[in-house]
């Protein structure tokens, strides 16, 4: 059922899946806030019509949190930084601010994970494969998942694990161009920002809760869509070979979340995907 009472939403982080979802929620008549770590963004997104607030995770929020947290519905969209941070950086980012979070008025928390928290299980995968970090591949996302979930059910919580994201300037070829690439007979997962945008906002809509994927119903050849995407965009077509042994892979299913929505995709099929490079 549509959800007409939540008007305002803060979004925490602004980049490339933020800002659009961010748009659509102004289109949608929300009122919206959201997070930026660079200062010089900050007019730009007021100009948009966003509240734009300078906020920094390091791990612990270091910014004017109270104002974002003063929203109906809050959108976590930050990428883990592993690297020189550590693999435990982004979960203990999370677990401070959903800190923060748990003495706040919101009544729905969207947190935008990832796929890769499945292992490669070399089948079709749903949301019940992993739900302890000890079942995951990767077990500090699957931590950080875990502290938002324990917020419920006081309030709603969404996690929502998003596949591959393509779209714009993000293009398959060009991470393969010119190499040597022994996995071209498994399938893809992938997203389109255009299609999460439009799952992000249903659930948002529907105030839907719960742990849901979201990925392209479609899984052409990772080689199928490789060759396409270098032969439209002009990258050097990567080598095909075959692995000594068959290649684990995963085929990542969306179905609970599409059913659950009623979505339907904009851009179902990776080969059809549209780029912007």
């Amino acid at each position: 059922m549509m959800n007409t009472s939540k008007r305002t939403c803060s979004l925490i982080g602004l980049g490339w899946l933020g800002l659009p979802l961010a748009e659509r929620l102004l289109t949608l008549g929300y009122r919206v806030s959201g997070s930026t770590t660079t200062p010089d963004k900050v007019a730009t997104l007021r100009h948009k019509g966003i509240h734009a607030i300078e906020l920094r995770l390091s791990p612990a929020p270091e910014g004017d949190l109270p104002t974002l947290l003063d929203t109906d519905v809050l959108v976590v969209n930050v990428p883990p930084r592993a690297g020189q941070f550590g693999d435990q950086y982004h979960p203990e980012q999370m677990r401070l601010l959903a800190e923060a979070v748990r003495g706040s008025r919101i009544q729905h928390i969207i947190y935008v994970s990832s796929t890769s928290v499945y292992p490669e299980l070399s089948r079709d995968v749903y949301e019940e494969d992993v739900q302890s970090p000890a079942q995951s591949a990767a077990p500090a996302l699957a931590t950080a998942e875990q502290y938002w979930l324990a917020l419920a059910p006081e309030r709603a919580v969404t996690v929502v694990r998003c596949a591959g994201l393509m779209g714009g300037s993000r293009i398959p070829g060009k991470y393969v161009a010119g190499r040597t690439v022994e996995s071209g007979t498994l399938p893809v997962n992938y997203l389109h920002q255009v299609d999460a945008v439009g799952l992000l906002s249903a659930v948002i809509e529907q105030g839907l809760a719960g742990t849901f994927n979201a990925v392209a119903p479609q899984h052409p050849t990772r080689e199928a869509v490789y060759r396409q995407s270098c032969a439209a965009f002009g990258y050097a077509e990567p080598t095909f070979v075959t692995p000594d042994k068959p290649l684990p892979f995963k085929r990542i299913n969306g179905d609970r979340l599409t059913q659950a929505t009623a979505y339907r995709f904009v851009y179902p099929d990776p080969l059809s995907f549209p780029y912007q490079p």
